[in-house]
């Protein structure tokens, strides 16, 4: 009578390693152990370890939870993911030393509270300006990143001078809170403010509002270039905060360096099958990119892993 295969924690390491971190295809996961150590590893198998890892994680996913609740400054942000064949989306909280994905079937609030890291944060957030992050209390910090790329389609597109002005403005401000250390002077910071305020007060003739149309309730449409303007104008404070406080960040860079590899992941595997191996995926991508973090080896991680034993930074 033949016995279930017995795998080792260096085998089921591995195993995860390349299909959560280099993220090769199953099938060419079980070719790789055939071809290089003659080693039969069924896509099964693969799963099954997958699994094992995920589940061994979840002391990992609580503790994560709660740095980043404690954190000074969280980033945000959420992309687009296949769940075989149905829209879903990733979800991503980080800073520099912890990373947490979450799966979810919705991209607002519903996902944000079953994530359950933002509405128990009172924190810095850096995010894109997503509306449902605005419902909760935490200090809010927007991506100038993302405002440069639209001013720059607002100049080339729109012919927009004030957008053209505020690009190089903000641009300026960035060199300047950089040689300054982090944060600059309180003169610095009123002048960059009044040029700031001006530049905009020169938008609003340049772009004006468009003509309400008759008989049609509620908010009017505008053009992207006035949406944006606005969007500056209102929310001034979030999109100079770079300049006033030394731990806040220009981008949203590195949240979106982080959910980087998502993108290569449904590139390379297609989509996820299930939510449960988006789910896997997510926690042990987490684990790994904390790992990085840290100046843990991912490998060694992993293998201390199926061997019972957290990284020293989980202390």
């Amino acid at each position: 009578m033949s016995k279930a295969a017995q795998y080792g924690s260096g085998v089921k390491a591995h195993s995860v390693y390349m299909s959560q971190s280099q993220l090769i295809p199953q099938a060419r996961v079980v070719e790789s152990f055939e071809s290089q150590m003659n080693l039969p590893v069924s896509k099964g198998s693969i799963s099954n370890f997958n699994k094992e890892a995920y589940l061994r994680l979840e002391t990992f996913e609580n503790w994560a939870k709660a740095k980043l609740i404690d954190s000074e400054l969280v980033h945000a942000d959420e992309t687009g993911i296949n769940l075989n064949g149905k829209n879903g989306w990733l979800h991503s909280a980080s800073n520099s030393k912890v990373v947490l994905f979450h799966a979810d079937e919705k991209r607002g609030k519903e996902a944000i509270e079953r994530m359950g890291i933002i509405p128990n944060f009172s924190g810095f957030l850096v995010h894109d300006h997503w509306k449902p992050y605005y419902s909760y209390d935490s200090i809010h910090c927007l991506c100038n990143a993302h405002h440069l790329r639209e001013l720059e389609r607002a100049w080339d597109h729109d012919q927009q001078k004030w957008a053209k002005n505020l690009r190089k403005l903000l641009e300026q401000i960035n060199t300047s809170t950089k040689d300054a250390g982090g944060v600059l002077p309180l003169a610095n910071i009123q002048k960059y403010i009044k040029q700031y305020q001006k530049i905009l007060k020169s938008g609003e003739n340049e772009c004006p509002l468009g003509p309400k149309e008759k008989g049609k309730r509620g908010r009017q449409k505008q053009s992207k270039s006035r949406n944006l303007l606005t969007r500056l104008r209102d929310y001034e404070d979030d999109v100079l905060r770079f300049m006033k406080i030394g731990t806040v960040p220009f981008t949203n860079n590195m949240a979106e360096n982080d959910i980087r590899m998502t993108k290569v992941q449904q590139k390379v595997s297609g989509c996820f099958r299930s939510m449960n191996g988006a789910k896997y995926f997510c926690r042990i991508r987490s684990f790994l990119l904390t790992c990085k973090k840290n100046n843990i080896s991912r490998a060694h991680a992993l293998r201390d892993l199926f061997e019972g034993k957290l990284p020293s930074f989980m202390d």
